[in-house]
């Protein structure tokens, strides 16, 4: 059994490799109340340089249902991966407890999107949440955020105490944009995993094994990477 943070491969959460695998997430949006945001997530086959990926698009409208007095905010939409099919032993959840980090392969538009983690917690509807930082709009890049970091919310609303995330029950992961600025977004994501790297590179443990170091490929090889002078591993 790997230690804490000891686990050399990544964890995949979620793959878009195929257009099944967009079946096994969900869409919500203001519309769900009466609202009139726009959103869908679609499967984007492989084709040149261009991974297969899910494109998560839409528009966001900050209008409010007629007739819902109740409903005093507007102008979100998001995803997130459905809930497991239950086991003979309760319901299936992702232990991700040997896990430092969350990383993302995505190509962003350069809206503020949130990373949203929902765990067996308590409170079943807390959610942890971090911000997608991503610096290089229209291309693709890995985006690594430390599970540490990740902020405990319900409703949108910071709770205290802050807890740790219970990282044994994870039950979904997730995107949501929730800046409440009208018009269209465009999110590419292809691949959403745990991982011990801090950079979120890894290469096959049959590499590891012929001596590449822990964590992937070597400080050098992270920067030609990150500064696109050398292909990233295939994942």
């Amino acid at each position: 059994m790997e230690g804490i943070y000891g686990a050399k491969t990544p964890y995949h959460l979620i793959t878009f490799k195929t257009a099944d695998d967009i079946d096994l997430c969900k869409t919500m949006s203001d519309r769900d109340m009466g609202g009139f945001s726009k959103v869908s997530l679609t499967h984007v086959p492989a084709e040149g340089k261009e991974p297969p990926h899910a494109r998560f698009t839409g528009s966001i409208s900050t209008e409010l249902p007629p007739n819902r007095p109740d409903v005093q905010r507007s102008g979100y939409a998001a995803w997130r991966t459905r809930d497991r099919r239950a086991t003979l032993f309760g319901r299936s959840v992702w232990d991700i407890d040997p896990y430092r980090y969350l990383a993302l392969r995505v190509k962003s538009d350069g809206r503020k999107y949130f990373v949203n983690i929902q765990t067996e917690s308590i409170v079943p509807t807390d959610i942890h949440q971090h911000r997608l930082y991503t610096r290089n709009p229209g291309e693709w890049e890995t985006v690594v955020l430390n599970f540490d970091d990740f902020v405990r919310t319900n409703f949108g609303m910071v709770v205290e105490p802050q807890k740790d995330m219970m990282k044994q029950r994870v039950r979904s992961v997730g995107i949501g944009l929730i800046d409440r600025l009208t018009g269209p977004f465009d999110l590419r994501i292809a691949d959403v995993y745990a991982t011990n790297d801090p950079d979120g590179i890894y290469v096959p443990e049959e590499e590891q094994e012929k001596g590449a170091i822990l964590g992937g490929v070597s400080d050098e090889e992270k920067r030609k990477i990150r500064e696109g002078e050398m292909e990233r591993p295939l994942m």
